[in-house]
C-alpha cells in the first residue's frame, strides 16, 4: 500500500492536505509482530525481516500497552510525554477494546522521534490480535497546522495483509464506535489514495477508547483547559481525569443526539438500550413496568415487590445468543426483594457493583427460580440505573462491563446517572405520546359506529383517515342507521376544525342524528331539527352534513343537504357515474335556511358513495377536479364494496400535503323484490289473531322456510295481540320481509312506544315482548305522531339464527293458548 514510497521525512509534500500516512502493524495473541508495512520500516527504523516475529514492545514506544513490563528496550529508549504514560491494559489475547497513547523514541542514530499511536483489537481468525497504528507527530503539525486539535485514524484495505477483505468488512466491528457510514467512506477514501490515513478535523469525536480520549497537544490543552499559559502547568493525574471528563461529555452528548429522535415507545427503548453499547457497556437490558410499556396513565405510586417489569429490549456484544434463553426479550418479572435490582427500583438511586465475584453472582442468582445466572454475570463489573420521570421510577437499565474491561467506577456511575436521566425523559415522552394516542384511538373508535356490512336491501363498506399526524382523532363521521319498513338511513357529516373539540361535537350531533332517525322523520326535517339543536349548543357548533334514507321495497332515495358535497351515484345499468344535483343548503348551526327533500329513484345494484370533502379537495385545485375524479373512481367494477372503497382511497389519498379528515361510505343498493314481501291489514277483533298466524304460516312455507314457521307465528301472534288491543280507531298493518333474514313489522296507529314490563306470576298480560325479546334476533319499536311500528328479526337457518329448544316453544306456546 505504501511500499516504494519515500521516507516521510524527507517528503512530507506527499502527504495529502488534512491526511498523513501511517504505520501498520499486526500483533498476535502472543504480542509477537505478525504484520509490518513499509510505513512501520520508515517511522520505527526496522525492516520488515527484522521485526516479523519480534516483541512488539522491543520495536515500538508502546510498551505499556503490548507487555506488562514498562523497562526501556535495547532498541531504544521511551519516554512519556507531558506527564502522559502509555495508555491502556496489556494486548495479551485479555483486552477487547481500543486503547491509544503518545511517547517520545530516542534511538542512536537517528533523531528524537515523537509517536502516536492506536491498538484495535482486530476482528477475524485467531484471538487476541491487534492492529497497531502509529503516526510521526511532526509530521501532523507539518500537515495539521498549529490549530488542529483532534485527530481520527482511519484505514481500510490494506494489499500487505494477509486477511485484506475480512479487515475491510468489519471495521465496524474493529473500531466498534464506527457507523456503516463512517465505515463506507473510509473504504472509499483509502483506495483512492492507496494507503491508510491519519484524519484531523476541529469537530470529529476522537473514537478511541470507551473511556478516554486522546490527549490533546500541550500547549493547546495548558491555555484552553487550565487558563493563560503563564498558569502552572497541569499535573499528569490532572490532565488524565480531564481527558476521561471530557471522554464522557462526548458520549452523554452523542447520546443525546441518538436517542429521542421518535416518539414511538418501541424504537425509543432501543435507541436508550443500544446507546450503552459497547462505548460504555457490554451489556445492556431495559426494564420497564408494565403501565408504562402499555402506554397507560402515568405509574401511580412506587414500584415493590409486587409490581411487573417487563425486559423490552437487550443489547450486548457477547457471542449471539448468549443471553437469549436466561434473560428473553418480553419477559414479564417481579424482582426479589433480595437484589440490587429491587433496590435500584425502590430507591431510585443507581446502584454499583464494581466485580461480582463468586459470592456475589451465587447469592444474586440464589434469588431467582429456574434460572442460573452466574455464568452471566460471575466476575463481571455491574451497573445499575433507574429511568425516572417526575420522581417516579418507570424503569431502569442494567448495565455489565465484562471482566477483562476496567471495572465501573464512581465517574461511570454519574455518568450512567446522567445517561439514565436523559433516558427518563424521553421515555416519558414518548409514554405521554403513546397514551394520548391510544386516548385519542379509543375516543374516536367509540364515536365511529360499527357499521354493519348488509343491512336490509344493500351492502356496505366504510373507511376512515384521521388527518392530523398526532391525536389521529377529528370531526369528520358516517352512519347506517336502520328503520322500519326495511329502510337503511346513511349519514355522513363534518365538523368544522379537527382535534377533540371537534371529536366531541361530532358526538354530540351523530348522537343526536341517530336518536331522531328513529323518529322516521323526513330528511328536510331531521336536518332542521338538527340545526336547531346545534344552535343551542353554542356558537361554534358548525357542520356540514347529507342524511339519505333508502327504501328498498320502493327503490328510492329521499335525500337532504345542509352544506355538504354532493353524493355520487354508480347506475348498474351501464356503469355511468353521476353526481346528483341537490339544493345545497347551509351549513348546521347556521340559521334560518330551509332544508328540502330530493327523491331520486334507483335500481338494483346501483352504488351510492358519500363522503367528506377531505377526500376530494387538494391544496391547489378546484374542488370540482377531485368530484370529477370521484366519479370517474367510483365508476369503475369491484368485485366487493370493500374493494371498492380501497380503490377510491389509493387513488384519491396519494397527494402530498393533506390535512383533512377523510370520511367513505359506499353502498350498492340491491333493492327487495315484490315477491320477496307480503303486507296485509287486520281489523281491530281479537279474532284477527287467529287470521295473522294463519297468513304468516302460509306464506312461510310459500317461502320455503317451514324452519321458521313456528318462532315466527309466536311472535306474530304476541304483537298482534298488542296492537290490536292498543290501536284507536285505524287497522292494524302486519308485514313480512325477505331478505337476510325475516323481518316482521306490525302498525298500529297508537303513537306510545312498546316497552317490556313486569309481570307478576299471576299477571294475565305483560309477557308479549318478553316472548318476543327471547326468540328474536333483534327487536325494537319506533314512534311518529300518527303511531308506532314494533318489529322483530328472525335469522334464517344458517345466517346466526338463535338456538331456542323445541322445548322451550311449546312451553310458551302452550302458556299463549
Amino acid at each position: 500500500m505504501d511500499s516504494g514510497t519515500p521516507p516521510l521525512r524527507t517528503r512530507p509534500h506527499r502527504a495529502v492536505a488534512g491526511r498523513i500516512p501511517l504505520a501498520v502493524v499486526v500483533v498476535d495473541a502472543d504480542g509477537l509482530v505478525s504484520h509490518w508495512s513499509s510505513g512501520a520500516r520508515r517511522l520505527f527504523g526496522h525492516s520488515e525481516e527484522e521485526a516479523v516475529g519480534q516483541p512488539a514492545g522491543d520495536l515500538m514506544p508502546v510498551a505499556g500497552a503490548l507487555t506488562e513490563d514498562r523497562t526501556a528496550r535495547v532498541n531504544g529508549a521511551y519516554e512519556a510525554y507531558d506527564g502522559y504514560d502509555e495508555l491502556g491494559p496489556e494486548l495479551h489475547g485479555r483486552s477487547s477494546y481500543p486503547t491509544a497513547g503518545r511517547a517520545k523514541l530516542s534511538d542512536a542514530g537517528r533523531p528524537r522521534l515523537d509517536v502516536l499511536w492506536w491498538a484495535y483489537p482486530l476482528a477475524g481468525p485467531g484471538p487476541g490480535r491487534h492492529l497497531v497504528l502509529a503516526a510521526d507527530v511532526d509530521q501532523l503539525r507539518i500537515d495539521a497546522g498549529a490549530d488542529s486539535e483532534r485527530i481520527a485514524p482511519s484505514f481500510s484495505l490494506h494489499t500487505e495483509f494477509p486477511d485484506s477483505e475480512s479487515l475491510a468488512g468489519h471495521l465496524p466491528h474493529i473500531l466498534p464506535d464506527m457507523s456503516v457510514a463512517d465505515s463506507g467512506r473510509i473504504v472509499a477514501q483509502v483506495l483512492e489514495l492507496g494507503y491508510p490515513v491519519l484524519e484531523f478535523s476541529h469537530c470529529d469525536r476522537v473514537p478511541v477508547t470507551p473511556d478516554r480520549g486522546v490527549p490533546r497537544r500541550a500547549a493547546v490543552r495548558q491555555e484552553r483547559a487550565y487558563g493563560p499559559a503563564d498558569h502552572p502547568a497541569p499535573t499528569p493525574e490532572l490532565d488524565l481525569e480531564y481527558a476521561a471528563v471530557r471522554e464522557r461529555l462526548e458520549f452523554l452528548n452523542e447520546v443525546s443526539g441518538l436517542i429521542g429522535s421518535s416518539l414511538d415507545l418501541a424504537r425509543t427503548i432501543r435507541e436508550v438500550t443500544s446507546a450503552a453499547v459497547p462505548r460504555f457497556a457490554d451489556f445492556a437490558g431495559t426494564h420497564l413496568r408494565a403501565a408504562v410499556l402499555a402506554g397507560e396513565d402515568f405509574p401511580a405510586g412506587p414500584p415493590d415487590a409486587a409490581t411487573v417489569w417487563h425486559r423490552v429490549w437487550v443489547e450486548h456484544n457477547d457471542e449471539p445468543g448468549r443471553w437469549d434463553d436466561t434473560v428473553p426479550i418480553g419477559e414479564a418479572i417481579a424482582f426479589p426483594e433480595r437484589t440490587p435490582f429491587f433496590q435500584c427500583m425502590v430507591t431510585g438511586e443507581p446502584v454499583l457493583i464494581p466485580r461480582l465475584d463468586e459470592a456475589d453472582g451465587d447469592r444474586i442468582s440464589a434469588q431467582f427460580e429456574k434460572r442460573d445466572l452466574r455464568p452471566l454475570i460471575n466476575n463481571r463489573s455491574m451497573l445499575l440505573v433507574p429511568l425516572r420521570a417526575r420522581d417516579v421510577v418507570l424503569g431502569f437499565m442494567v448495565l455489565m462491563r465484562r471482566q477483562e474491561r476496567r471495572p465501573f467506577d464512581d465517574m461511570d456511575r454519574t455518568t450512567g446517572a446522567e445517561l439514565a436521566a436523559r433516558a427518563g425523559l424521553v421515555l416519558d415522552n414518548a409514554r405521554m405520546y403513546t397514551y394520548q394516542e391510544n386516548v385519542a384511538d379509543t375516543l374516536q373508535d367509540s364515536m365511529l359506529p360499527q357499521v354493519a356490512r348488509r343491512m336490509a336491501g344493500c351492502d356496505i363498506a366504510t373507511r376512515y383517515l384521521p388527518g392530523a399526524r398526532i391525536g389521529r382523532i377529528g370531526g369528520d363521521w358516517f352512519d347506517s342507521v336502520k328503520l322500519p319498513g326495511s329502510r337503511t338511513a346513511f349519514v355522513v357529516g363534518d365538523i368544522m376544525g379537527h382535534g377533540l373539540n371537534s371529536a366531541a361535537m361530532m358526538g354530540q350531533l351523530r348522537t343526536a342524528v341517530q336518536t331522531m332517525a328513529t323518529m322516521q322523520l323526513p330528511p328536510a326535517q331531521l336536518l332542521r331539527n338538527l340545526d336547531d339543536l346545534a344552535r343551542g349548543l353554542g356558537e361554534n357548533y358548525l357542520a356540514t352534513c347529507l342524511y339519505a334514507v333508502y327504501d328498498p321495497i320502493r327503490s328510492e332515495l329521499q335525500i337532504a343537504n345542509a352544506g355538504h358535497i354532493p353524493p355520487v351515484v354508480v347506475r348498474a345499468a351501464d356503469g355511468r357515474s353521476e353526481q346528483l344535483d341537490l339544493p345545497t343548503g347551509a351549513p348546521i348551526g347556521v340559521g334560518g335556511v330551509p332544508f328540502e327533500n330530493v327523491t331520486v329513484r334507483v335500481r338494483p345494484g346501483d352504488r351510492l358513495v358519500l363522503c367528506t370533502d377531505g377526500l376530494v379537495e387538494v391544496r391547489g385545485q378546484e374542488i370540482g377536479a377531485g368530484l370529477a375524479a370521484l366519479c370517474e373512481l367510483a365508476a369503475h367494477p369491484a368485485a366487493s364494496m370493500d374493494q371498492a372503497c380501497d380503490t377510491v382511497i389509493r387513488a384519491l389519498n396519494t397527494h402530498g400535503g393533506r390535512k383533512d379528515d377523510v370520511a367513505l361510505l359506499m353502498a350498492r343498493l340491491n333493492g327487495i323484490p315484490a315477491d320477496d314481501v307480503a303486507e296485509w291489514r287486520l281489523a281491530l277483533d281479537a279474532r284477527e289473531v287467529t287470521r295473522a298466524r294463519r297468513l304468516v304460516r302460509g306464506k312461510l312455507y310459500d317461502w320455503n322456510l317451514p324452519q321458521a314457521v313456528e318462532h315466527a307465528e309466536l311472535m306474530v301472534s304476541e304483537l298482534v295481540t298488542n296492537a290490536v288491543r292498543h290501536a284507536r280507531i285505524r287497522h292494524v298493518r302486519l308485514r313480512l320481509v325477505r331478505a337476510d333474514a325475516l323481518l316482521c313489522e306490525v302498525t298500529d296507529d297508537n303513537p306510545a312506544p312498546a316497552s317490556l314490563l313486569g309481570a307478576k306470576p299471576d299477571d294475565q298480560f305483560g309477557r308479549g315482548l318478553r316472548v318476543v325479546s327471547r326468540l328474536a334476533r333483534g327487536w325494537g319499536s319506533s314512534s311518529t305522531p300518527h303511531g308506532k311500528t314494533v318489529w322483530f328479526e328472525l335469522a334464517l337457518a344458517g345466517r346466526g339464527s338463535r338456538v331456542t329448544r323445541v322445548g322451550d316453544v311449546a312451553s310458551i306456546n302452550r302458556r299463549w293458548a
